[in-house]
């Protein structure tokens, strides 16, 4: 039995890991690398295995940094099951199309240029087309159950309450009457996060592949960060300024809406338009809507007396290019919830383009910025950006809310492992370098664990 390491080693996008006993070979996520153009690249590279060997992959969550190359592999030749949550499964299924028609129009901008100047043609990663096809090779699960998926493999998933779905993964592997238990955390939810549950603790494992996006900091307190983003908003609206908040359409916008919702008094909200400017969230919003019974108590209580947690009286759904692009006439009170998180594409740029260099306007950043994004320039305080060619001066003032992270904190990864009884072995992944190290001393120090940090193509026996 081994593992082998292919993304997210001392970085946060791109988690592939591969796990075999005997003959069979499974693929634990399959993420899309994200970040810079350069990085961005890498997802045309060859698998670094042999996909005819893969007899089935395991999902964790929706998000591209983990699932988002799961249709180039079915491109590339594999057939075969996906085995994951049921609403990741309904998460995947507005991705994936979404991720498949930006390929599409990317390659389609490239080849112009390449026509032009007499250039081999390329293809996209792959198309909506052949996303959609993947939708039915997926096997839903639910949390809790216990499934043997191959001769010898039996999976488990648990709630890890980071996003809708969202699954820690139980592997007990067999080969010649040995048994090992893996567990994959995924990517863990940050404690009395809104909507969803806390992680589960598991008691016992042989080993433990971890995340540690944030193992290096602890988040503001929840009071804290509803009262910093009150503030902001209060500031707003005397400033007479727009917010724009670049959010994930996953998991993250739907927080910002159930958060608006509780505090609609207490912030002013009525005093606002607030516009979701995604037609992507917006999907993801009705899927999370439709999946209520692995909310939290709150969330649980709210919608059985309101029945909805998302539902505002000025709530604007903007689904069209057109509808988007009036917003931009508004000067003055709007809250602008617009895609890509990261600032790298989607809607959010043009709304950069006509408020990032007005003083009055006010912007959250709400979720983690990899490198090389534009959202970790202006977290880094980037004085200009780049837009389509065009430089911007930043006169805006940028907020980060740190606190309203899904990832859980270098507090809450500890308490989780914590959670093991005979304290396994555990290999971090999915966080950069300091977070990784500063991880890795204080789960030494305080539980005596053995910690490796993952390196690109390391084996470790299980």
């Amino acid at each position: 039995m081994q593992i082998q390491f292919f993304g997210a080693t001392q970085e946060v996008t791109g988690s592939c890991y591969l796990v075999s006993v005997g003959d069979i070979n499974l693929l634990v996520e399959c993420g899309i690398v994200q970040g810079s153009h350069h990085h961005e690249h890498h997802n045309y590279d060859p698998f670094p295995f042999d996909i005819e060997t893969i007899d089935a992959v395991i999902l964790t969550h929706a998000h591209l940094d983990h699932s988002g190359k799961i249709p180039l592999l079915f491109k590339r030749g594999f057939i075969g099951p996906i085995f994951t949550h049921k609403a990741t499964a309904d998460l995947c299924s507005i991705l994936f199309q979404d991720a498949g028609y930006l390929n599409e129009k990317s390659a389609a901008r490239e080849n112009k240029k390449r026509q032009a100047n007499g250039q081999d043609l390329i293809e996209p990663l792959y198309t909506k087309s052949e996303a959609i096809n993947v939708q039915q090779y997926f096997r839903e699960l639910e949390y809790q159950n216990t499934v043997e998926i191959l001769p010898g493999v039996k999976l488990t998933l648990h709630d890890a309450g980071h996003i809708l779905g969202s699954s820690i993964v139980e592997l007990r592997l067999t080969e010649n009457d040995t048994t090992r238990t893996v567990v994959f955390s995924g990517d863990l939810g940050h404690k009395d996060a809104s909507i969803l549950n806390n992680p589960n603790v598991i008691e016992a494992a042989d080993l433990v592949v971890m995340e540690s996006t944030y193992g290096d900091r602890n988040h503001r307190s929840w009071d804290e960060t509803w009262n910093e983003m009150g503030e902001i908003i209060s500031r707003a609206q005397h400033g007479r300024g727009n917010i724009l908040i670049p959010a994930f359409a996953v998991g993250r916008t739907q927080e910002l809406l159930y958060t608006f919702k509780s505090h609609f008094k207490q912030w002013g909200m009525k005093s606002w338009d607030i516009f979701l400017d995604s037609p992507m969230a917006i999907r993801t919003t009705e899927v999370y809507a439709g999946h209520s019974n692995v909310y939290d108590s709150d969330a649980t209580e709210i919608r059985q007396q309101s029945g909805s947690l998302f539902d505002l009286p000025n709530l604007h759904l903007s689904q069209s290019t057109e509808a988007s692009m009036k917003i931009n006439q508004i000067s003055s009170g709007a809250i602008i919830i617009a895609g890509s998180g990261m600032c790298t594409g989607g809607r959010i740029k043009h709304h950069f383009e006509h408020n990032i260099s007005r003083k009055d306007c006010q912007v959250m950043i709400v979720g983690f910025q990899a490198r090389g994004t534009l959202g970790r320039s202006l977290v880094d305080g980037a004085k200009k950006v780049n837009l389509w060619g065009r430089s911007f001066d930043v006169r805006a003032k940028v907020h980060t809310i740190g606190g309203l992270s899904a990832h859980a904190d270098q507090k809450g990864l500890l308490d989780w492992y914590s959670g093991f009884k005979n304290s396994p072995k555990v290999v971090l992944v999915h966080g950069e370098p300091d977070a990784m190290n500063a991880l890795a001393s204080k789960l030494r120090e305080n539980n005596k664990a053995e910690v490796l940090l993952a390196s690109y193509k390391q084996k470790l026996e299980i």
